[in-house]
């Protein structure tokens, strides 16, 4: 006889999901292995996510609420399933990105995670530790289903040109990252404002930051270093900061300009090279 795992819902958001999946399955009757055909999905994944030891995807979230018409039961339940498989440090940042209505952030390094696509996501997550990869890489994925929402935050990003330059996992996935920037040209709710390196010194120089702002809570702003995260309402931090971010703006290029020299640098440096570095030598 099968020795069937009794989860305790109350355990973690993971255990609760697994609990919620098997209590909607077997209420409509069906094996692990019939909803799994009828999702596309394995019986064995089913089983293996019912008992907490596999991470839900939205997807296989969404295509088990309509085949068992749980009325989005799991795919409500999967975003704080994800929030919860964060880094403990972090988790309180991504409820900050789901309540504000603006997002304000200045990024020296890389792109912010909000904007990065799948590929750019495992090359920085895989850069010391690729343990655990695909499921890292959902939950910070899933961090940008907040543009889904009905009333998506307004977002900004002011990007050192130095982010475009750094090679974040291959020329490939650069152009596929830079090309995900340009898609949101005509979007008023996402913008991309590029600061140049003929910007010299600047507001942004002690570090990237972020300012979250809310219809009627404080004013946040976010830091971070190795392995920690420092969120605060002070308000001379806030005061600082807001007055860095508009400096950072005003020194950046227009939205234009910015996708311009995006386009510009994904086509120099990360266009397709041709044949010339292999001809041979006459």
């Amino acid at each position: 006889m099968t020795n069937i795992n009794v989860l305790d819902p109350g355990a973690s958001p993971l255990d609760y999901y697994g609990f919620e999946l098997r209590r909607l399955r077997e209420a409509a009757g069906l094996t692990q292995r019939q909803l799994g055909d009828i999702v596309n999905y394995t019986g064995s994944l089913v089983g293996q996510i019912e008992t907490a030891r596999k991470l839900p995807t939205p997807s296989f979230s969404e295509h088990v609420d309509a085949a068992l018409g749980t009325g989005g039961v799991l795919s409500r339940l999967v975003i704080l399933v994800m929030r919860s498989q964060l880094p403990a440090w972090f988790q309180q940042v991504a409820e900050l990105e789901v309540r504000a209505v603006e997002i304000c952030t200045f990024q020296m390094g890389i792109v912010h995670g909000l904007l990065q696509t799948p590929e750019y996501v495992r090359a920085v997550l895989g850069a010391l530790d690729d343990t655990d990869l695909d499921d890292r890489t959902a939950v910070r994925l899933a961090r940008q289903r907040i543009f889904e929402k009905e009333e998506p935050p307004l977002f900004w990003m002011v990007l050192s040109e130095a982010a475009l330059h750094q090679e974040i996992g291959s020329p490939e996935v650069m152009r596929q990252q830079l090309t995900h920037l340009l898609s949101f040209e005509n979007n008023p709710r996402i913008n991309v404002q590029v600061l140049p390196f003929s910007s010299g010194a600047h507001a942004g120089l002690t570090g990237s930051f972020t300012v979250f702002r809310f219809s009627s809570d404080p004013t946040i702003v976010y830091t971070e270093g190795y392995g920690s995260g420092h969120p605060t309402a002070n308000p001379d931090t806030v005061k600082d900061c807001s007055l860095r971010y508009d400096h950072l703006r005003a020194a950046a290029l227009s939205l234009k300009e910015s996708a311009d020299l995006i386009r510009l640098v994904m086509e120099e440096r990360y266009g397709e090279q041709g044949e010339a570095d292999g001809d041979p030598v006459a």
